[in-house]
Parts: C-alpha cells; sequence; structure tokens
C-alpha cells in the first residue's frame, strides 16, 4: 500500500470516528464557520468606516483575506497533528510511532486530520467568490493562477511553522505558546495585505518567514498595483521554506530521547 492509499485509509478513520457524534461535529464545524465571520464583520465595519486602507478597497481586502485564510485553514485541517505534537511526545504515542514501518512524520500527521475545520474553509469560499465577482480586477489565466499559487504558497509556509513548532518539542517536550503568534497572529494580520503595516514588518515577512511571499507581493500583481508579472511566482519561493523546517525536524529527530511514558 502506497503513501497516499494509505493517508485515505487515516482520513476514512478520522471521518467515521467523527459521524459518530453527527451532533457534536456540526456544532463545532458550525463554530468554525461563526468564529471566521466575526472576523469578517470587523474587516466589513471598519472598512465602512475608511473605504479604504493604504489604496486598497473593502472587496480587494476582503479577496486577500480569503486566500490567506483558506490557506491556513488547509494547513491546520491536514497538519493539525503538528501543531499538538507536543501531547503525542508527552503520552508516549510517538515513541509507538518510530517502532512503525511508515515514515515517523507521516505517521505523525496521519494521526490527527481536523475535519471540523471545513466550516471555517467554506467562510473563506464564500467571500473568495464574492470579492470575485463583485472586484473590478480584471481576471485572466496568469491571474487565477497566481490565486492558486497564492493558496499553495500559504499552506506550504503555515505547514512549514506548524513542522517548526513541533521540532521544538523534541528539545523542550512542551510546546512554546510564543509560535501562536506566528500562526493565529499570521491569519489575523493576513487580513490586510501585509504591506500596510510597514517596512519593518514587510521585511521581516519577506526574509525570515515568507508570509509576504504567498500574499502580499502576488496580491499587488493580482490587484494592478504592479506589472511586473514576475510578482505572481513569487508564492513558489516561498515554499521553500519548507526546506529548512524539514531539515530543522531531521536534526531534532536525530537528537530525540524517550520521555519514558
Amino acid at each position: 500500500m502506497n503513501s497516499i492509499q494509505l493517508y485515505q485509509r487515516y482520513f476514512l478513520i478520522h471521518l467515521k470516528s467523527m459521524m459518530q457524534h453527527k451532533v457534536s461535529f456540526l456544532l463545532t464545524t458550525l463554530g468554525q464557520f461563526l468564529i471566521s465571520f466575526n472576523m469578517f464583520l470587523g474587516i466589513y465595519f471598519m472598512m465602512d468606516r475608511f473605504h479604504q486602507v493604504k489604496g486598497f478597497s473593502y472587496k480587494e481586502i476582503l479577496l486577500c483575506f480569503s486566500i490567506t485564510l483558506m490557506a491556513y485553514t488547509i494547513a491546520e485541517t491536514v497538519f493539525r497533528s503538528l501543531d499538538t505534537f507536543e501531547t503525542i511526545i508527552g503520552n508516549g504515542e510517538f515513541d509507538r510511532m518510530l517502532l512503525r514501518p511508515r515514515n515517523c512524520l507521516f505517521t505523525v500527521i496521519c494521526s490527527k486530520i481536523e475535519l471540523t475545520r471545513i466550516g471555517r474553509l467554506i467562510q473563506a469560499v464564500v467571500m473568495f467568490i464574492y470579492a470575485v465577482s463583485a472586484s473590478s480586477i480584471k481576471w485572466n489565466l496568469s491571474r487565477a493562477g497566481t490565486v492558486l499559487f497564492m493558496i499553495t504558497g500559504g499552506v506550504a509556509v503555515f505547514t512549514a511553522i506548524y513542522l517548526i513548532f513541533a521540532s521544538i518539542c523534541f528539545f523542550t517536550l512542551e510546546g512554546l505558546e510564543f509560535m501562536n503568534i506566528v500562526t493565529d497572529g499570521a491569519r489575523e494580520y493576513g487580513k490586510y495585505p501585509i504591506g500596510i503595516y510597514g517596512k519593518a514588518v514587510l521585511t521581516i515577512c519577506t526574509y525570515l518567514i515568507p508570509f509576504a511571499l504567498f500574499q502580499y507581493y502576488p496580491f499587488l500583481y493580482i490587484t494592478g498595483k504592479t506589472d511586473n508579472p514576475w510578482y505572481g511566482l513569487f508564492p513558489i519561493a516561498s515554499c521553500l521554506f519548507l526546506l529548512p523546517a524539514a531539515l530543522f525536524w531531521r536534526f531534532g529527530l536525530s537528537r530525540y530521547q524517550s520521555t519514558g511514558s
């Protein structure tokens, strides 16, 4: 059985498990929808008061936020186990995973698939469809492809952050709360194009943690604020952030000692 077939098996197992408590699943999914809807209201009231931010209109900001939210939600749905890796280490489950014939990182990823996040994903898709239909952007194949690159790059960046978070747990055996600033904080900052926060934040989000590579620069190209088509390819560069994250995981794994649980 190859990895794709095995992941499908895990997916069905998680789905069947959640369907054993259908009401709980539906209520949790609805809760995720309402949480993101509350964020949407924050943008609505902000833009109703100021009409535009740094030259970006309400529809453009809604488009930017929906793309960021989709990327974040997909990453959290598929790679949620990395965000809760300290629990997997603490209860001794990771020691058992090391004895299995499959790659331990693959096994960790398959151990938890957060399907309730579909509520947030639905909210993001609805906002995206509205923003696309209501904005004055002249869509073509290049801009549509850039959107796909942005979502893919965003998933890669958030996944890399989760992987770094999990790797730190090899040394601390506990999750570090400040990492939530980078994950949940990025989702909050992602409501608006990164460039509006100033040059210092833009520099950090370009060269240190590449949020701007999948969000701000390609978004400038989509909205016509730059004619440089290379901006539309920046999200591909952001995927390279997975490389140091994977190396850090391998380094942490090589230094790991059992917790004795």
